[in-house]
């Protein structure tokens, strides 16, 4: 199985506290997630603060016309610093996503690391070229832009 890999830094112009506030709400993410995905949380555990262990389950576009079901699970907190998604089921064969956040002079620095695999050998890594890396670095350059615009300086 292949696995490929994505890291994104940003910088944002918050505190720490306020990154953590709003990126440990799993509602949040419907505000980062492009709206062509039409993504909808159908349910979480535990109410709206994540916490290691949390299951939550969502459906998406992962294609035009492919809406499919997708669960993580919250696998590792570290309040302020550190949390850790995992698909249990979905389109991936794997996917490991680390958000870390770190105060920085003038906010605070948030990195995204994901590594992802894709399901169906041969096919899965043409589908890789063809157009799931494009896909997946979309939806970061997407969420990089709405909280550009959602934590503007004032």
């Amino acid at each position: 199985m292949k696995i490929y890999q994505i890291k994104r830094t940003q910088t944002i112009p918050i505190s720490q506290d306020e990154a953590w506030d709003f990126f440990s709400s799993p509602k949040n993410l419907t505000v980062i997630t492009p709206k062509k995905m039409n993504f909808k949380i159908l349910s979480m555990s535990g109410g709206d603060k994540m916490y290691a262990g949390q299951i939550i389950s969502y459906k998406v576009n992962v294609l035009p016309l492919v809406r499919m079901r997708w669960v993580t699970e919250i696998t590792h907190v570290q309040k302020p610093d550190y949390f850790a998604d995992e698909q249990r089921f979905g389109p991936y064969a794997l996917w490991h996503h680390k958000h870390h956040l770190k105060a920085v002079e003038g906010g605070v620095e948030m990195t995204d690391e994901v590594d992802y695999a894709i399901p169906f050998g041969f096919l899965g890594r043409l589908a890789q070229w063809l157009f799931v890396g494009r896909e997946v670095n979309a939806i970061f350059d997407y969420r990089n832009e709405v909280l550009e615009n959602y934590f503007k300086k004032k």
